[in-house]
């Protein structure tokens, strides 16, 4: 069993060549039953378009640029919540009936809170997430992505796992981590 534990993001085989940038996830069950997710972003960071800070909200289409997620599920349902969280402060959240079937409205839970620090060769998002921002059950199965955007308005993608194909996060092939009450297990 491991309560925390440490992932490094696969870049899709089709990411444009100017990404060189390493990603790391740190994902850890917090205390009260949440989740602590810490992204780390290595590499050249001026190459990358930043979104600019926000006021902390709910945003809408924000994987068109640079942002980190989270797809949450369960083994025994083909329901997953999505969470969008942006350098700008801003973060999205969404319920999925089954893969790529979203429910009409944004999950009812507590937004994130979300904190950033950008540097010349670093950008880190640290994100907390409420016990009751995660769906209710005791094993969830996660995925972890990152999109970037260069400075040329291209797009790269980063996964735990990339399915054949196009970059698609919502394929269940990609929810590799495994997380139950006490932590990450495999």
């Amino acid at each position: 069993m491991v309560l925390a534990l440490h992932a490094e993001l696969a870049g899709h085989p089709a990411n444009p060549a100017c990404f060189t940038q390493r990603i790391d996830v740190t994902p850890a069950r917090s205390a009260t039953g949440g989740l602590t997710l810490g992204y780390a972003v290595r590499g050249r960071i001026s190459q990358l378009r930043i979104p600019t800070p926000h006021a902390p909200a709910s945003a809408a289409t924000l994987w068109r640029h640079t942002c980190c997620e989270i797809f949450i599920g369960t083994a025994s349902d083909p329901s997953y919540r999505e969470f969008n969280f942006s350098p700008s402060g801003q973060w999205a959240s969404y319920d999925f009936f089954d893969y790529r079937q979203r429910a009409p409205a944004a999950p009812h839970c507590p937004p994130p809170q979300i904190q950033v620090s950008c540097m010349e060769d670093l950008l880190q998002l640290d994100v907390m997430l409420a016990p009751e921002a995660l769906p209710p059950a005791d094993a969830l199965h996660i995925a972890l992505a990152v999109v970037l955007e260069a400075d040329d308005g291209s797009l790269g993608y980063w996964a735990l796992a990339h399915p054949a194909g196009p970059a698609d996060f919502h394929q269940r092939g990609g929810f590799m981590l495994n997380l139950g009450p006490a932590g990450f297990h495999s």
